[in-house]
């Protein structure tokens, strides 16, 4: 087994957070996605944000230190998330917890007002089973998520990759960013304008964005609160 085949295994993290248990973003720090969070997420909830595969990185720190309140961080390493709750056992609006994004049981439906995701998803699209997992992560991100909650997804996937895969089974309207690779951070008014500017999702877009390899994607999913409310009636007649 490749090592990329093998990052839906629980041991190969845990081997490899065992090697480098230093700070580690992948793809983007907050610094250059905060414009966009701000758009989605106001800095003045008090509801629970979920930050799903979140191995070692500082970007739930940085989400703490530009005001939010309350952010829970799993991943599925126990290496990872010992060593987080090492780090910041003084910061008691961070929650570490091991947990597998394919079934997080341990949380109630509709608890969280947000769900981020950077390279999560993608890991689980290069391991065994490739597509059954990821489905899975989808439907539980659904599940876990409030009535207008928002699933952020920052990934390598262009839409002809990734957009049959997030509409699958799921009825929440979807709205789509892009940031380079080397944007670091939202250093001047014009880049944060357009990150924040949402790109048309049409069929040119679907069959040409993937010959844009120097972007992340940001696929921002947006719950669709009829259906809870459908759900809530049809379990309360």
């Amino acid at each position: 087994m490749s090592s990329t085949q093998a990052y839906g295994e629980e041991w190969y993290w845990d081997k490899r957070y065992e090697q480098e248990s230093g700070p580690f973003d992948w793809y983007q720090k907050y610094s250059s996605l905060s414009p966009l969070l701000h758009l989605y997420i106001p800095q003045s909830t008090t509801t629970s944000l979920l930050v799903v595969g979140c191995g070692t990185s500082a970007f739930s720190e940085s989400m703490v230190d530009d005001g939010y309140e309350n952010v829970v961080n799993i991943d599925i390493s126990s290496v990872a998330i010992q060593t987080m709750r090492q780090r910041y056992s003084n910061r008691p609006q961070l929650k570490y917890i091991k947990m597998d994004v394919r079934d997080m049981s341990a949380f109630q439906s509709d608890s969280f007002v947000a769900v981020i995701d950077k390279g999560t998803l993608d890991s689980l699209l290069c391991g065994h089973k490739s597509r059954e997992n990821a489905a899975k992560m989808l439907v539980e991100v659904d599940r876990v998520l409030k009535a207008n909650g928002v699933y952020i997804l920052v990934t390598y996937g262009a839409p002809n990759y990734r957009l049959h895969l997030l509409r699958e089974g799921h009825s929440w309207s979807i709205k789509l960013h892009v940031i380079g690779k080397a944007f670091l951070e939202a250093s001047s008014e014009h880049q944060a304008q357009e990150l924040t500017s949402p790109v048309p999702l049409n069929d040119e877009t679907s069959l040409t964005a993937g010959k844009t390899p120097d972007v992340h994607y940001i696929y921002v999913c947006i719950k669709d609160d009829s259906r809870v409310r459908l759900g809530s009636k049809l379990s309360n007649p």
